[in-house]
């Protein structure tokens, strides 16, 4: 779930490196929805280059704050 995955790293020291092809997709989903900024490995690239999650957005924390307050 993005939005799972979103909470996990909103306290982790950035850049983070991610390894797992589901963190990735996650990853992927919060860049298209602009939630976060991240360097990810080309869809059916090389499977052993993580992605990078760079930083939350505004957006993104936005979004981590509305779901605390349960909107």
């Amino acid at each position: 779930m993005p939005m799972d995955f979103l909470r996990r790293i909103e306290e982790a020291s950035l850049p983070l490196a991610i390894h797992d092809q589901a963190d990735i997709e996650c990853a992927a989903v919060l860049v298209a929805a602009k939630l976060i900024e991240a360097n990810l490995p080309e869809p059916g690239g090389i499977a052993d280059r993580p992605g990078v999650i760079l930083h939350i957005t505004a957006l993104g924390r936005a979004e981590l704050n509305r779901l605390r307050e349960g909107r």
